[in-house]
């Protein structure tokens, strides 16, 4: 597949360099490599190109130093003769226009059988079976002995004990939010350490 490639802000600001013309036979990138600041460009077909080619928008922004790269769709699958249009390329809202050739020609590929696809591929992948809870709650325990993390969750279910005490100790909103708070984090650590 060829790519159009248009060079920005070469020599100048706003340049566009281009090629005077381009063919193709199916759909294309163009790459919009900018050698300056950042800038804006639009892209339009012509009414003849129109009929076969389009992009999905034509407004696009390439930032400093870096590359863009449009794909322009073409409908050329029932296409008798080549069509001939020009690609207009514009830069800096305006201040600058580049017009490019471009021909698309009949596609010269031909379907032949198509693709064979194996009957393996027709169907869902196979899922392993769903763990029961029991047997995950036992992994977890497992994970949590071999990783040493049986001290951390010790904290933790103290943390949770000592905040609910203190809470139900001092009857104050602001104090129970705080312990709310406490447990919340500590209940979120003890699970990442089992999980």
């Amino acid at each position: 597949m060829p790519t159009l490639v248009v060079e920005l802000n070469g020599n100048s600001v706003h340049e566009i360099r281009a090629p005077d013309r381009f063919t193709a036979s199916g759909p294309f990138p163009i790459s919009f490599e900018n050698h300056g600041r950042s800038t804006h460009v639009h892209v339009h077909f012509d009414d003849d190109l129109d009929r076969v080619a389009s992009v999905d928008e034509t407004n696009h922004f390439v930032d400093d130093e870096a590359t863009r790269h449009v794909h322009v769709s073409v409908s050329a699958d029932d296409l008798a003769e080549s069509v001939r249009g020009k690609l207009k390329i514009v830069t800096g809202y305006g201040s600058e226009t580049r017009y490019v050739n471009v021909q698309i020609d009949p596609s010269t590929e031909t379907d032949g059988d198509g693709v064979t696809v194996d009957e393996t591929f027709t169907k869902p992948p196979e899922r392993p079976p769903e763990v029961p809870l029991r047997q995950r709650v036992a992994n977890s325990l497992d994970r949590l002995v071999e990783r040493g993390s049986v001290p951390a969750a010790v904290l933790a279910l103290v943390a949770v004990v000592a905040g609910v005490a203190v809470a139900l100790a001092i009857d104050s909103t602001i104090v129970s939010l705080a312990v709310g708070v406490v447990i919340a984090v500590s209940v979120i650590a003890a699970l990442l350490a089992v999980w």
